[in-house]
């Protein structure tokens, strides 16, 4: 069963559309919802968690439908970009007073909340109140209350801004680590290389519109209308040019470095089998194959005219 299945979803405010008739299926694992500002990114996470009534069609969590469902919400943990803090307030009374509103009884809410806190390294802090917290430090507590109940699904709004080089790699093990105990995660964030070191799995909206689903390979190979490029590291790239230029399925050909040439291909399947061929040919040492152009990066610059996220 899918975790989250939109069908024909869409959501008008007024006259502005925030989706606009979106079907779609997330799967267990780690699914990165990417997309411009303004895209829908937090209209379907808002409709997801239930803040948001579809204008029509439907969105269902594990097959039931979420609007007005209490007991389906109660699986879901939630981290917000933005803060709403009470600053007075203490990192431990601020998961405990969530992790009571999810409903947990008092001892187990002090339990949980120690738990997630520790999950997110911030015991040696959760005594200081919130408002004297770096930004790294709230996006690090905000994380710890969304897991206090021990959701099924996390939903993620931009979880590393903020964050340090070394909290961006604990939270990115947290979250591989929490996908292996069976906790299924919907991240949104505009830092994409961090999105792709976590999953190739992606939901990339546009415009209120899906325009790529799945493995972020899969949606690469059935993008015919773009060459792709192929990234060869070789002792002597020239040479190398030379036999490659005859080559019909060859559209370009560029050198990026002294030892790095970009080959353009509408067909990369019989590049990569006619070069191991001319490189042993040549007596020509390499260094690295590679797609050059199938990253999330690329893939997003692609099928939505941006260069960046955000």
């Amino acid at each position: 069963m899918a975790v989250i299945e939109l069908d024909r979803l869409s959501k008008w405010y007024g006259e502005v559309i925030g989706l606009n008739d979106v079907t779609a299926t997330v799967d267990s694992g780690i699914t990165g919802l990417i997309g411009p500002n303004g895209a829908g990114k937090s209209t379907l996470m808002g409709l997801a968690m239930g803040q948001l009534r579809p204008s029509t069609g439907s969105i269902r969590l594990w097959g039931k439908t979420v609007w007005d469902r209490p007991a389906v919400l109660s699986r879901v943990g939630y981290c917000p970009e933005g803060d709403v803090f009470w600053p007075e307030m203490t990192g431990q009374q601020f998961v405990y007073f969530l992790a009571r509103a999810s409903g947990l009884r008092r001892r187990a809410a002090r339990t949980a909340a120690l738990e997630a806190i520790d999950l997110t390294a911030m015991r040696e802090y959760m005594h200081r109140p919130i408002g004297t917290y770096s930004k790294g430090m709230r996006q690090r507590i905000k994380i710890a209350q969304a897991l206090a109940h021990m959701p099924r699904l996390l939903i993620l709004d931009e979880p590393f801004t903020g964050a340090d080089p070394v909290a961006r790699h604990d939270l990115a093990q947290l979250f591989h680590v929490l996908a292996s105990q069976g906790v299924d995660i919907l991240i949104s964030s505009h830092v994409l290389h961090e999105v792709e070191a976590l999953t190739k799995q992606i939901l990339m909206i546009d415009h209120g519109r899906i325009v790529a689903e799945g493995d972020l390979r899969e949606v690469r190979r059935r993008m015919h209308d773009r060459p792709h490029a192929i990234r060869v590291k070789v002792d002597q790239p020239r040479v190398l040019a030379s036999k490659l230029i005859g080559l019909p399925t060859v559209t370009g050909l560029k050198m990026t470095a002294e030892d790095t040439l970009i080959i353009e291909t509408s067909a990369p399947e019989k590049v990569y089998d006619r070069l191991p061929e001319m490189l042993l040919a040549g007596d020509l040492l390499v260094r690295e194959i590679a797609a050059a152009d199938a990253g999330l990066e690329a893939v997003f610059g692609y099928l939505t005219g941006r260069g960046a996220a955000d």
